[in-house]
């Protein structure tokens, strides 16, 4: 009973000792919360980059951009990943010392349920009146004191008791509680740590795909601008063939007409048809960053829309024209031809004189990358390609054509 009494007594003083070393450490929701905000930290970057790939995709932009973007959304999901193995690492340590945490306070619980247990038992045996017995036994007033200190001794041991009882109690209480938390964090984490490897595996495979599809347009891209070259040089070729026979008449001193166009008419033309500039004199971007060379402008305008002569002339072409699709070739005289491209129909042959905005054709180009459209080209004398938007009438506000971005 004794050995009991004082090991009891031990195990109090022991729990008093270590009780400051732990305060010190960060308690097991502080921990959870920690891990929760640098999850959450992880995530919110992951969303910002999720936003920005949700702007590309609303606009125009190179697939190198989007590959880019997905490899970032790769390494915040990997740290995300990274940072869930780091807490369940920890979450299975923290289980393990709640575990052995449990297991001492049950040991603790049932060693004071058995001294309190015997406590009971003597108690019965003495009877209520066992206190005072002791003290009207006393045969001395200086042994009534000891009896009365005695007795005093014996009931704050036990309210102690009854008190460390209950402390215990509510330990095991918390303790069961703070097991059965960790554990469900544990498996949130896992279930957490497998949809982020799903995720990271599709981020895997969309990159390939954008790979394959980077290589694949890029292909497509290199085939296109060799063929839009063999298309150019054959035009260049038709358009040097007349200027070979319009130098040649000049030479013999033949009476040539003289141009329909000349740089009086600059800022003058009426345009072809309205709509918006989709693409600009020069060389310009086109996708995965490919640079186009652009003789002309490009006009957008529906399927079916009249196409009008800027100027009168000589039909030189009409007929497909390889990527141009159907295109009229238009001989001013003075060395100054004009092309319309990418047309539905033409509705003049070669050989036809054409009268200043009369319908040579109808807006087509609906398979071609820019959408429906009219490749409007003017060239002068020698064939050098000139910049339209320097020949053509400004526009009205209300139609006036600009480039997109």
């Amino acid at each position: 009973m004794r050995m009991r009494v004082v090991r009891g007594a031990w195990c109090v003083a022991a729990m008093l000792v270590v009780r400051p070393v732990a305060a010190q450490r960060p308690t097991y929701q502080q921990q959870m919360q920690d891990n929760q905000r640098r999850l959450e930290d992880i995530k919110r970057e992951r969303s910002e980059v999720e936003q920005e790939l949700a702007r590309l995709r609303t606009q125009a932009h190179s697939l190198t951009d989007e590959i880019s973007n997905i490899e970032q959304q790769k390494q915040s999901t990997n740290r995300i990943v990274n940072e869930l193995d780091r807490q369940i690492t920890g979450l299975g340590g923290q289980i393990d010392q709640i575990t052995v945490d449990l297991l001492i306070a049950q040991d603790a619980l049932l060693e004071k349920r058995a001294v309190l247990e015997r406590r009971f038992v003597d108690i019965y045996k003495r009877g209520p009146l066992y206190s005072w017995q002791v003290l009207f036994a006393a045969a001395s007033f200086g042994d009534l004191l000891s009896r009365y200190k005695y007795l005093f001794l014996v009931s704050r041991q036990d309210r102690l008791l009854n008190n460390d009882m209950h402390k215990l109690q509510d330990r095991v209480a918390r303790q069961r509680q703070l097991l059965v938390e960790a554990r469900e964090a544990l498996a949130r984490r896992r279930r957490e740590r497998t949809d982020e490897l799903g995720r990271y595996l599709t981020l895997e495979q969309e990159r390939e795909a954008n790979l394959r599809e980077t290589r694949r347009s890029a292909r497509q891209a290199e085939q296109r601008l060799s063929r839009l070259e063999k298309d150019e040089r054959a035009l260049n070729d038709r358009i040097e063939a007349l200027e070979r026979a319009r130098r040649e008449a000049e030479s013999r001193g033949a009476a040539t007409a003289t141009g329909s166009i000349t740089t009086a008419d600059l800022g003058g033309l009426d345009w072809p048809v309205e709509g918006m500039i989709i693409y600009p004199f020069g060389t310009t971007t086109g996708p995965n960053n490919t640079r186009i060379p652009r003789h002309g402008i490009g006009i957008r305008a529906p399927v079916g829309t009249a196409v009008r002569a800027v100027a009168p002339g000589t039909v030189s072409l009409s007929g497909s024209l390889g990527l141009y699709l159907t295109s009229v070739l238009i001989d001013h005289g003075g060395g100054y031809y004009t092309v319309y491209a990418y047309l539905n129909d033409a509705t003049v042959k070669q050989g036809d004189r054409v009268i200043r905005g009369q319908v040579i054709g109808h807006v087509g180009g609906e398979s071609s990358d820019e959408g429906p459209h009219l490749h409007f080209e003017i060239r002068g004398q020698g064939g050098i390609a000139l910049d339209p938007g320097n020949w053509l009438r400004r526009p009205s506000r209300s139609a006036r054509p600009s480039t997109p971005r």
